[in-house]
């Protein structure tokens, strides 16, 4: 199983939702760059449970720095960061191994790698595993000081008046139902000419790792697919003075592969929940047929609502790879 991402900026995550911990570890981390616990407690925090729609599944969450800082500095060696599950409910899943869960990954994972593959919470197909993503974000945000990460959600259930986004997700979790939506993340201040051309350039770099991100469906650069409905006459980002700023950022700050300093635009589309209160009639191994399955556990109605900062913390990784090779 390949759990491993980058060349320069390379992060290695480990564990899953329900083991005693779970931890990544991050190569190529320069020396001399100011780390603490602390330094994680903003973005965590905004991915932690507790708002209505989300998980009533609570962690602490708290960062355990075990090797790559000393004294409050980085070594040069690998960072490694581990965090402990406080809050296991395991058997709930116990069924699952024979009874998979539709649109979710406990069928693929029992093809592959076999009935006894911890499933425990979604063993390490789940969403809990984006906290070592978040965590690794923060030291790529360090290595990358001069960007701006911002992020905002601007559809939830089809729905793309922020007023009514809370209704949205509270009739779908009153319904036993789930909800999707979309992110954008701007990125300002990246610089220009990180990337290159084909096999690693940004959105190469950037849409390998959201498309890791459980639950993304969709990625889209600048104007993306609203883009392709205009004329290039209309889509065209004109040139406005010699450091190449543009009238328009239909291309989301980056021609070619190579960022040209212009914000970075990207938007991620994030589907449903697969796990909901509804019956669902789905497979059964055990009986050899089809029959309803209702899912327990904790889950949340719309994991839209935490995932902002993964995504962010995604595109400083990326763009952290991306710096590191210049």
């Amino acid at each position: 199983m390949n759990n491993n991402f980058g060349k320069r900026f390379n992060i290695e995550i480990y564990g899953g939702s329900h083991t005693e911990s779970l931890g990544v570890v991050i190569g190529g981390v320069p020396q001399g760059i100011a780390l603490c616990e602390s330094d994680f407690e903003s973005d965590l925090s905004r991915r932690r449970a507790g708002a209505k729609g989300t998980t009533p599944r609570r962690e602490g969450d708290v960062p355990h720095i075990v090797a790559g800082v000393a004294n409050g500095v980085t070594t040069g060696e690998k960072v490694e960061i581990v965090f402990y599950n406080e809050n296991r409910r395991s058997g709930d899943y116990e069924r699952l191994k024979n009874h998979p869960r539709p649109s979710h990954a406990d069928l693929t994972a029992r093809h592959k790698y076999g009935e006894q593959f911890d499933l425990r919470g979604g063993g390490i197909f789940s969403g809990r595993m984006t906290l070592l993503l978040v965590a690794a974000g923060v030291v790529a945000k360090k290595i990358t000081a001069s960007a701006h990460y911002s992020s905002r959600i601007v559809e939830i259930g089809g729905c793309s008046d922020s007023a009514q986004f809370d209704a949205v997700v509270a009739a779908a979790q009153r319904e036993g139902d789930s909800v999707g939506g979309v992110i954008e993340c701007v990125v300002t201040g990246a610089g220009r000419d990180l990337g290159e051309p084909f096999f690693d350039s940004v959105e190469s770099v950037a849409a390998h790792l959201l498309f890791s991100v459980p639950a993304v469906k969709g990625v889209e650069f600048g104007s993306g697919f609203e883009g392709v409905r205009l004329r290039g006459s209309e889509r065209n980002d004109l040139i406005v003075d010699c450091n190449g700023s543009t009238a328009t950022n239909h291309e989301g700050g980056i021609n070619g592969g190579i960022t040209n300093g212009n914000p970075i635009v990207v938007r991620v589309a994030i589907k449903p929940t697969p796990s909901i209160a509804q019956p669902q009639n789905t497979y059964n191994f055990a009986t050899q047929s089809v029959e309803p399955l209702t899912i327990g556990g904790r889950h949340d109605a719309c994991i839209v609502l935490r995932a902002a900062v993964v995504v962010e913390a995604v595109m400083a990784i990326a763009l952290a790879e991306l710096k590191l090779s210049l």
